[in-house]
């Protein structure tokens, strides 16, 4: 049986204080389940701005799009996921990652090191992050109970395994490093690539004797709301993102289309790989609530 869909809005900007809260109150409005807040220099804090988006919403949960492990420890990080976890009420929703932007690192005068490094790294976070919020000797302690669900990010083998033992939410990146381009420029996986990083983590889920499998996600790249689904695909294939036109009509970080064609995109997609948390970012808030509407409409 399929999951329901939920639908989660990573929001990369913050002019003040009053702006951030009319985008959380107008989420919740369009219908989103999780407002959510990523880890990169030059874009908010994480926990500050999610406790703000918790106190003026009442449904939505909140969550981290992916904190970045090589910015902290784990013992600091266990810190601010119980305090947050406990002032939002149990709403939070912790996503983790390795990083893929070395500039941050240096700039920040933080460690990079090689990706094997940044993977090792990650996975002595989970583990010991795990152990203090499940430890009733730490404080403070989380609402939740042994800690908030985990949301890991990824797509190399190391980091399937690693979700498919300990993430309740797998994010599939479905992107990867241009070649040939800045570090962090990004291309898209092929719908055949995802598909066979789908199958691998299925595998590793069965190898974890996992119980129930995890909740899988994926973040659209794109949304295009168009009349003319060729055309639009046409001109994206152009801005060089790695497939062609034809490609990008299959791939799930891509949706283009009128309102129904995407929700049928995501009900195929939920069917073939499945998708069933996606997240959009939030310059596409207002277009893809439409959406939404479609795929609740049944």
């Amino acid at each position: 049986m399929s999951r329901p869909f939920r639908f989660g809005l990573n929001i990369l900007t913050l002019d003040t204080g009053a702006t951030w809260r009319r985008t959380c109150r107008r989420a919740e409005e369009l219908g989103y389940d999780v407002l959510l807040v990523p880890d990169h220099l030059g874009r908010p804090a994480p926990f500050p701005a999610l406790i703000t988006a918790a106190e003026v919403t009442s449904r939505p949960r909140v969550g981290t799009f992916v904190l970045n492990a090589g910015f902290t420890n784990p013992a600091l990080l266990a810190r601010e996921v119980a305090t947050t976890d406990a002032l939002t009420g149990g709403r939070l929703e912790l996503g983790l990652g390795t990083g893929y932007v070395r500039a941050e690192h240096e700039k920040a005068g933080l460690p990079w090191g090689s990706a094997g490094e940044r993977v090792d790294r990650l996975t002595r976070t989970v583990e010991e992050l795990g152990r203090l919020l499940a430890d009733p000797a730490v404080a403070p302690r989380p609402a939740q109970q042994p800690g908030p669900p985990l949301l890991i990010g990824g797509n190399g083998p190391r980091m399937l395994r690693l979700a498919a033992t300990h993430a309740g939410i797998t994010a599939f990146s479905g992107v990867r490093q241009a070649p040939g381009r800045p570090e962090g420029t990004l291309e898209l996986l092929s719908a055949e690539e995802v598909a066979e990083s789908v199958a691998r983590y299925a595998r590793y889920e069965e190898v974890a004797g996992r119980t129930a499998p995890a909740e899988r996600n994926i973040l659209a790249q794109r949304v295009v709301v168009t009349d003319d689904r060729r055309g639009a695909a046409r001109e994206l294939a152009a801005q060089g993102l790695g497939l062609d036109a034809e490609q990008l009509l299959e791939v799930p970080t891509l949706l283009i289309g009128t309102p129904a064609e995407i929700a049928d995109q995501l009900r195929g997609h939920r069917e073939r790989f499945g998708f069933s948390y996606i997240t959009v970012l939030d310059p596409v808030m207002e277009e893809f609530a439409p959406v939404i509407e479609e795929v609740r409409r049944g």
